[in-house]
């Protein structure tokens, strides 16, 4: 794959390989000189979930943009089953 420069020494990478790689605005990158050229790559990352006690914290950084209370509402609603969760309705 061919990229150009442009006017201010900037490179876009294509939107395929940011999906690919994960990347988006503000992700760290990481670039090697090699005899060859340069390679371009993620910086290293720690894991995003760590363990507090019985539970799991997310220490990264949520996308702008991101819902995470609708995410949260999505993520119960497939793990319970829908008669469950309308029989606990019922019960209130």
């Amino acid at each position: 794959m061919t990229l150009k420069m442009d006017q201010a020494d900037c490179v876009t990478l294509p939107k395929l390989v940011r999906d690919r790689l994960g990347l988006h605005a503000g992700s760290d990158l990481e670039i090697e000189e090699t005899p060859e050229g340069a390679v371009l790559k993620p910086a290293e990352r720690g894991p995003s979930l760590i363990g507090r006690g019985r539970f799991l914290v997310h220490t990264g950084e949520i996308p702008q943009g991101y819902d995470i209370l609708r995410a949260m509402k999505e993520d119960r609603e497939e793990r319970i089953p829908f008669g469950a969760r309308r029989a606990k309705a019922c019960c209130r």
